[in-house]
């Protein structure tokens, strides 16, 4: 897991100064090696460098991408290319790992952050063919792949990854990202005449030409539709990313103002005749050999348990898998937790250590803490956060760095928006149903989901139905774009977010361009900000085409969401956990904060991010809503975060 910098020169303009800069602001990334790789002006020359991070053993390594000496000594002659690149040594700990790696021939050069879970098997695949491997490495495997097989190298990989690489033979540039993008990969044009990619938007601060400029569009969205990260462009005008499942393929200097960006992946369900009985057994195969496959390591893992069934069914097969291996060593898990019962989680974590015996770790998110570490998860972010669930996340992952030796986890992200997690999958489960015609399924299902989650708010015996299959109940925001100071139009990917008429389509949706997109951002942002690698067992390719070919009666039937993880995992969860009809999470008491535990703060705090926001947010209108929130009698909106959210952000990157 690691962090990458890339600079070409669209026209003359020397990159070589910007390049140490740009890798420096993402140490956080990559701690243990730094590399980099300087294209001269001439096109043919080309000079190998390290870094103040870089061990005495890379230097010293007779490697043929091995740097002699560090960037700080090198006289920086005029470069048109700059490849830089941070390392978090989590396969083959030795110098052959470093990067930017070179294939033998020199043809290729890499920049890779990720990891390629199935690289075993494709490096044995290729030495059969002829290549003969110098690491342990899979940034080795992908650059023999690639020599093979060109961008359809990209088919054979199971993981998470982002990569640039270089053909100096063609002078072409290769830039890719994983099939539901859980790796970033930003690119922006400066213009001073030159391209940009990075790991992390603020790479680009310290590049000639920046400027931060609210991208008006996106903020509306990220306001009245809690969307992030769903389309190419980002918060900052002129910032973009490749999007899961894309690559950009082009010659230098060919290349201008936009990026020929291609789609190499598109989610296409595995159709079957296989009957619920089957599934769950088929759907458990892939389960058990996605995590033996995200379990590859040559650093100790360990696993996030949050006590719902989707982290804890990773933990229960972990166990499993390393008593079969005979391993004496207890796992490790990262909760977090809170001291009021309505939002703490131990009880159902608890359960399941006693089955499994792990060793469980527990932190506590405090109001005050949040605060005074909020500037820094900001700045790690690159963008505002849409709740304070992403600092209970930001927590655990401190936790692990702080209290461990783990220095990879394997987290829960994707089962709620593959399998029918949240309540919102009810409305496409009855609409479903409404429009096939099944009238009695569709009233048996309405009444087994009122009598399972009888507190549901939306499900109210007199008017739940109509909400439900109409739409009506949508939740709606007290804070509303009338009080964004800003331009936007509705983008065309709205209606088609909205307006999921089944399971499977929502699914899909969640998947691919609402729910799921900002959580990988969260993840990957507060993991990396404790040099922690996060890996996501149920975004198994397989997995996700086989369950979204399942019929939505597999995930959802009687008021019972995932009911095919349930089935599949029934002998091995702690029966309290597997009937678990509730949905938490990583949660803070944000409402009891906010309500009752430092009202005047949030007040202040909402004050001062009006200031910092400059114009964009309606100050009367929003503290005349905000005071109805946090002392009147009005429910909880988490608008009222963002709002803080958006200005500490405004402020802290210094937005135009």
């Amino acid at each position: 897991m690691c962090g990458i910098s890339a600079l070409f020169s669209l026209d003359q303009f020397d990159v070589a100064p910007y390049i140490h800069p740009m890798n420096d602001l993402i140490r956080h990334r990559g701690p243990d090696d730094e590399g980099y790789t300087l294209f001269l002006q001439n096109k043919r020359d080309k000079v190998i460098l390290g870094g103040e991070d870089s061990p005495d053993s890379i230097y010293q390594s007779s490697l043929p991408y091995a740097p002699k000496e560090s960037i700080k000594e090198w006289p920086k002659l005029p470069c048109r290319l700059a490849l830089g690149h941070r390392r978090l040594s989590i396969l083959d700990l030795s110098p052959a790992g470093h990067q930017p790696m070179i294939s033998p021939d020199e043809r290729y050069t890499i920049i890779y952050n990720g990891e390629i879970y199935n690289y075993v098997e494709l490096r044995e695949e290729l030495a059969t063919i002829g290549y003969t491997f110098k690491s342990d490495t899979d940034t080795e495997v992908i650059l023999a792949a690639y020599s093979k097989w060109g961008p359809d190298c990209l088919h054979r990989f199971n993981g998470m990854f982002a990569f640039v690489l270089f053909d100096t033979q063609k002078q072409q540039v290769f830039a890719a990202r994983d099939r539901f993008g859980i790796k970033p990969l930003y690119y922006w044009f400066s213009p001073k005449g030159f391209l940009a990619f990075a790991s992390e938007i603020k790479q680009f601060s310290v590049l000639p030409g920046w400027r931060a400029v609210l991208n008006d569009h996106r903020i509306y969205e990220f306001f009245a539709r809690s969307w992030q990260d769903h389309t190419r462009e980002t918060l900052f005008e002129g910032v973009n990313q490749l999007q899961g499942g894309e690559f950009a393929q082009f010659l230098l200097p060919d290349i201008r103002l936009s990026l020929p960006i291609q789609k190499w992946y598109e989610l296409k369900p595995q159709e079957t005749d296989l009957d619920f009985e089957e599934s769950a057994e088929r759907f458990k195969v892939l389960f058990y050999d996605s995590i033996r496959l995200q379990m590859r390591a040559d650093v100790p893992i360990g696993t996030g348990l949050s006590g719902g069934l989707d982290s804890s069914s990773i933990v229960c097969v972990i166990n499993e898998l390393l008593r079969e291996k005979g391993t004496q060593t207890l796992q490790n898990t990262f909760s977090s937790c809170s001291h009021i019962d309505a939002y703490d989680e131990r009880p159902f974590i608890e359960e399941v250590a006693r089955k499994t015996r792990v060793k469980t770790h527990f932190t506590f998110p405090s109001l005050k803490k949040l605060f005074d570490t909020f500037d820094k998860i900001l700045w790690h972010q690159d963008e505002p956060s849409l709740d304070t669930r992403i600092y209970a996340e930001w927590c655990v992952f401190k936790m692990v760095s702080e209290d461990s030796s783990v220095k990879v986890t394997l987290e829960g992200h994707g089962a709620d928006e593959l399998m029918a997690g949240y309540p919102v999958f009810f409305k496409g489960r009855l609409q479903n149903l409404l429009m096939q015609g099944r009238w009695m399924e569709l009233i048996r299902e309405y009444i087994s989901i009122r009598k399972v989650h009888s507190n549901n708010p939306h499900l109210s015996l007199t008017s739940g139905l109509r909400k439900l299959i109409t739409g009506s109940g949508r939740q709606t925001y007290t804070f509303k774009p009338s009080w964004l100071n800003v331009s936007y139009e509705e983008d065309n990917i709205s209606s088609y977010i909205n307006n999921g008429k089944s399971v499977n389509d929502m699914s899909r949706v969640q998947l691919l361009h609402s729910s799921l997109p900002a959580q990988l951002h969260w993840a990957d942002r507060d993991s990396m900000a404790h040099s922690v690698e996060c890996r996501v067992p149920f975004l198994d390719h397989r997995i996700v085409e086989f369950i979204m070919g399942r019929p939505e009666d597999f995930k959802i039937k009687n008021g019972v969401t995932k009911q095919i993880l349930r089935k599949s995992m029934s002998d091995k969860l702690p029966e309290k956990v597997a009937q678990r009809m509730d949905k938490m999470g990583y949660v803070t008491p944000e409402e009891v904060w906010v309500k009752n535990d430092a009202p005047d703060l949030f007040m202040k705090r909402v004050k001062q991010a009006l200031e910092q926001s400059k114009g964009k947010l309606n100050t009367d209108l929003i503290l005349e809503n905000a005071s109805k929130i946090i002392y009147g009698t009005v429910p909880y909106d988490p608008a009222l975060w963002r709002v803080i959210s958006f200005g500490t952000w405004m402020d802290r990157f210094s937005i135009e």
